[in-house]
């Protein structure tokens, strides 16, 4: 007789080639709309399911694995972050945790150049006006901005991304500085051109833009706080893509409506799609819906490694990108 399927449910609508291959694999359970689960929905669903494909919109927590049941083996993440997955409590209860690492880096990178040059060059502000049918010709003032070659760049978190956008911001001469929990190869720091510094704080300090490309760790959590926005230079930008936890969303909103910083182009907030008001009302802030890994060659790249990873446990073997406590 062949061996019984794995029942797999999935918590959002994923791109259809990915839904396809998950039901010719396995007995998968899709989403016919795109609302995000509640609480007791993903609970019910881990109740059912041998594997859960959650994504970054679905928080697991402690109290939430205790209630699924012996029956969950697998939870495979649609995402490479891992911080809304309590992966120590699963581990505790017998639960692999999987998520689709690299796949994203690229594209993230693009975006973080991407709100740079918006930020800096005052795209949005040029789009506005040239969408409300108010453009009154060229001016030799007008949309002033400031061009991002020659300019110190400062990245938090020289992971994979980070590296990216180190690649990237080369291409516009830029200068590379950057701080991590641990120093580079020197042959790595070599071919980017970058320069390491121990203390973030000085940093900063010095740096004409800041790029947060960090995990959301304990570590991590408002690693640019008050006291730290304060130290960057008035005419200084920060982009983020990478979590909204790392900044503290109030006191950077402060310091851009006071003038102590100059721009801000952010992809991820601190609460979720809850963007602070004050921050929406600022002329010198591009915000974005969390976009930096929308592109469909990554998603569908995403799918692929969800299913291998479910295809390995189902053989029985540990799935490839296998996340332990204390990874990432």
């Amino acid at each position: 007789m062949p061996a019984k399927r794995l029942s797999v449910v999935v918590t959002r609508r994923l791109p259809d080639p990915v839904e396809t291959r998950l039901k010719e694999l396995f007995d998968a359970e899709l989403r016919e709309d795109d609302v995000k689960m509640t609480r007791e929905d993903l609970v019910e669903a881990m109740k059912r399911a041998d594997v859960l494909v959650p994504c970054v919109t679905d928080q697991i927590d402690a109290t939430m694995l205790a209630q699924a049941g012996e029956r969950l083996k697998l939870i495979a993440n649609y995402g490479a972050g891992i911080d809304h997955i309590d992966v120590q409590s699963a581990r505790q209860r017998g639960v692999l945790v999987s998520n689709t690492p690299g796949v994203v880096t690229e594209d993230t990178a693009d975006m973080a150049i991407a709100l740079m040059l918006s930020v800096t060059r005052k795209i949005p502000e040029g789009l506005a006006e040239m969408q409300a049918g108010a453009w009154k010709g060229w001016s030799p003032m007008a949309h002033l901005g400031t061009r991002i070659g020659g300019k110190r760049l400062g990245i938090l978190g020289m992971g994979r991304i980070g590296q990216a956008v180190a690649r990237r911001a080369q291409a516009f001469g830029m200068q590379i500085h950057y701080h991590n929990r641990k120093r580079l190869r020197p042959e790595i720091e070599e071919g980017l051109e970058a320069t390491y510094w121990e203390s973030l704080d000085q940093m900063v300090a010095r740096m004409d833009v800041v790029s947060i490309n960090c995990p959301h760790t304990p570590s991590t959590f408002h690693l640019m706080n008050a006291r730290r926005l304060k130290l960057m230079k008035p005419g200084a930008v920060i982009i983020n893509t990478s979590r909204g936890e790392v900044i503290d969303e109030n006191a950077l909103t402060r310091g851009l409506r006071a003038g102590e910083i100059a721009g801000a182009g952010l992809d991820v907030f601190e609460r979720g799609h809850d963007v602070n008001p004050r921050l929406r009302e600022l002329p010198n802030v591009v915000l974005l819906p969390h976009m930096g890994s929308a592109t469909m060659e990554g998603r569908l790249e995403m799918g692929e490694k969800v299913i291998l990873n479910i295809k390995t446990f189902a053989d029985g073997h540990r799935p490839p990108d296998q996340v332990l406590p204390g990874m990432l």
